[in-house]
């Protein structure tokens, strides 16, 4: 069950990720190019590391990998509704 949780949060952190790099806010332009190297593709690498290391985690008796992810997964999505809503 923690894995599936740990999935569906991944999916939605995947999707956000996406669409704010896909947004064109000024602010990507303050990353520095190896994030933004082939449209963004590093940056979506390391969120699959992120969700891979806490899926092996979870998976290996370490719940509380998901408490973390799931608060990760919190303020990424927290931070791309600012970013996509214009309010940053």
């Amino acid at each position: 069950m923690l894995l599936v949780v740990l999935f569906v949060l991944g999916v939605a952190n995947f999707a956000v990720h996406r669409a704010v790099l896909d947004s064109g806010h000024p602010m990507l332009d303050a990353l520095p190019g190896f994030y933004r190297s082939a449209g963004g593709r590093m940056s979506l690498a390391f969120e699959f590391l992120v969700l891979l290391a806490a899926m092996l985690l979870a998976g290996n008796g370490w719940p509380g990998a998901v408490t973390a992810y799931g608060i990760y997964s919190l303020l990424n999505l927290g931070t791309a509704w600012l970013v996509l809503s214009g309010r940053i």
